[in-house]
Order: C-alpha cells, then structure tokens, then sequence
C-alpha cells in the first residue's frame, strides 16, 4: 500500500502519538464539520467494516485536525471514530477523553483503548457529524472493538436516524 508524503510527514512529526496543537496545520487536514453536511445526508448508513490496509473503514479510529466549534480557525488533534464513508470523504465522531462528557446527552461513554496513549477512557459524540477529507487523516489509532461500534451505531439510528 503506497502512503502519502503528506502522511509519512506527519507520522514522523507525531512520533509518540503526542500532537503539537500550536503549529498550524495544511489546508487539506481540516476536515469541514457540520451536523448536516451534504455528504452526511447521503452516506447516512453505518456498518461495521474495519480493515487496517491504510485506508479508513467504519470501526477504526483515526486522528485528524477537529477545528474548534467556537473558532474555525483553531483547533487540535484528535482521535476520531470513522462511521461512514463516501467516496474519498469521510464520516466521524470526534472523541474526548474530558470525563465531563459522561452523562451527556450527546456523548457516549467508549471506555479505553489503544487509541489513546495514556489508556484513559474516552467519550463518542455522537451530535456532530465530520466530513473528513481521507488525505487529512494522520494516522490510524485502533480498531473500535464490535461491541462498542454496535452502541454507537444504535444511538445513531435511534436519536438521529441513521440506518
């Protein structure tokens, strides 16, 4: 499988999985966000299909640039849950490892995982749809085990009506 210079670069920039959120970030790596973007109304359809080949497949958790909702032109890296594709365009939950997520009515409780380099549990939020260019991906993280892409996938269909 033959990566892109783009993405090497950024490998070796993150070394230990340890994002640098000061310095800016290529264009391409913003990913656009927005709960009703158009490519989430057309792949609103979520199945469980990871495959780590370098390409990003429902059930993997990648890291890409997440601008902050209050301001665009910030932001950091993150861990993000691929739950759909189209095309090079991909769907993603953003997570966060803020314990004050829990309880929330948009945010669902992972646990830990391989993701997250200093094991601690993460939370999905399941509100806000990213449309996330395949070139502005970073890294793979992990495979979301089935069981918990199935709880994501459930709150989906039933709170924002995904198939």
């Amino acid at each position: 499988m033959q990566r892109s210079g783009a993405l090497d670069r950024a490998r070796t920039a993150l070394g230990s999985g340890t994002a640098d959120t000061t310095r800016p970030v290529p264009k391409p790596g913003r990913p656009v966000t927005s709960r009703t973007s158009p490519t989430a109304q057309r792949a609103r359809q979520i199945a469980y299909a990871p495959d780590l080949d370098g390409r990003a497949d429902p059930g993997e958790i990648v890291w890409t640039w997440v601008a902050y909702e209050e301001d665009a032109t910030k932001g950091k890296d993150r861990p993000v849950l691929v739950v759909g594709r189209n095309g090079g365009t991909l769907l993603g939950l953003m997570l966060s490892s803020n314990d004050d997520r829990d309880g929330h009515r948009d945010w669902l409780a992972l646990g830990n995982g391989s993701w997250d380099a200093g094991n601690r549990p993460s939370w999905v939020r399941l509100d806000r749809v990213l449309d996330v260019p395949e070139d502005g991906i970073r890294r793979e993280g992990a495979v979301l085990g089935r069981s918990r892409f199935e709880q994501v996938a459930a709150r989906l269909r039933a709170d924002y009506g995904w198939r």
